[in-house]
């Protein structure tokens, strides 16, 4: 009997232990944790002034700036745990997946031979752009290379550090463009492009079935794909496994799942700010004296590369029954918001403009690991 009162004592002081351990565990961290409640508070506010002003991709570039702040006066380069970035990657690859369509490939298949030549080309350039981005000033290829890839902005933000890129000259450098695009390419289609007839009609790419499930079901589903993908991706070595892994066990389950997935745009941004946050801590100022030159050049590159797509738009609309007008927009190097909107508004098929920037950004996310991976080696 005295022995079991010994054992009881023992377990109450055991549990005492611990739990003045967890405490001092949590008090030592309260510095850390308010300073992180504090960045994303912050991180939260300017992102919706961002996104308010309708700055393109405001959820990531106001978060990024409140990084960039807090690195530059705080002088901590990693004040926030590496979940966050996984966890922002992961929401990034899950959101891009849904947006894929089975019905997106079943219409490229139609005219699957000039969709292939004009995405070559327009990949290509881009390419050449990166490489020249490279010879001329002080950034390394692969962040030349990825900063000047056209469509799926975030979602190459988001994984250019695991492919050995510099993540904030990729994000300058990727919204410059998205910039650029969104200014110019609806401009010069609206003055020298209009919708002709008779044309090909398409409906719009829907991604949603006709059945549907609680949000809570589907975002319990879409945690499931994220787990899945990052544990999987690990596993079998999966270049990008932390973006790639959930991109693809997300693109499998909208394309199998006798219902739609949708990630709620709410969740979409707090990807954004966790990635924007992420990426503009580990800012340093040697990247302000490599950028002066770099934006200079991206931006002629850029225009430069905006010239060729709309000629490649043409050239697609001669060699199909697709207007000019759809043709023009279908190519443009990305900013598909602002793009699909324009087409829209000016009369053009939005149902081809999104499968033309679908298929190329669907080709584009699975094959630029691979292509930075041996850009890399043969610079080494």
């Amino acid at each position: 009997m005295k022995q079991k009162i010994i054992y009881l004592k023992s377990a109450a002081d055991l549990y005492q232990d611990n739990f003045r351990e967890f405490q001092e565990t949590i008090f030592s961290n309260l510095p850390g944790i308010k300073k992180i409640t504090q960045q994303l508070a912050i991180a939260v506010t300017i992102g919706f002034l961002f996104n308010w002003l309708q700055i393109p991709v405001g959820w990531l570039l106001g978060p990024m700036a409140v990084g960039i702040g807090y690195a530059i006066t705080g002088g901590n380069k990693k004040p926030l745990p590496a979940t966050f970035g996984i966890v922002g990657q992961a929401i990034i690859a899950l959101t891009t997946a849904t947006g894929f369509s089975v019905d997106t490939l079943a219409i490229a298949k139609m005219y699957a031979i000039p969709l292939l030549l004009y995405i070559l080309i327009t990949g290509g350039m881009s390419l050449f752009n990166g490489y020249l981005l490279w010879r001329f000033s002080p950034l390394d290829m692969a962040t030349s290379i990825i900063g000047c890839i056209p469509g799926a902005a975030p979602s190459l933000v988001a994984m250019s550090e695991e492919m050995g890129a510099d993540a904030i000259a990729t994000a300058i450098l990727q919204y410059i463009r998205v910039l650029l695009v969104a200014l110019i390419v609806p401009a010069v289609a609206s003055l020298f492009f209009a919708p002709d007839s008779p044309q090909i009609p398409l409906a719009i790419i829907s991604t949603q079935s006709n059945s549907s499930i609680n949000m809570g079901w589907e975002l319990l589903i879409l945690t499931g794909c994220g787990f899945l993908g990052n544990w999987g991706g690990k596993k079998l070595k999966v270049p990008l496994s932390i973006f790639l892994g959930p991109f693809i066990v997300g693109l499998i389950a909208v394309w199998l799942l006798p219902f739609s997935l949708q990630v709620p745009p709410f969740v979409f941004a707090v990807g954004l700010i966790f990635v924007g946050l992420s990426i503009g801590v580990k800012f340093d100022l040697k990247t302000v004296y490599k950028l002066r030159q770099a934006v200079l050049i991206e931006i002629v590159l850029v225009i430069l590369l905006i010239l060729i797509c709309l000629g490649v738009g043409y050239e697609f609309h001669l060699m199909t029954r697709v207007d000019s007008l759809t043709g023009v927009l279908g190519a443009s190097p990305g900013a598909i918001s602002a793009i699909m909107a324009s087409t829209i508004q000016l009369g053009g098929d939005s149902g081809w403009v999104l499968t033309m920037q679908m298929t190329r950004m669907l080709i584009i996310l699975l094959i630029t690991p691979w292509v930075a991976s041996f850009f890399k080696k043969s610079n080494s």
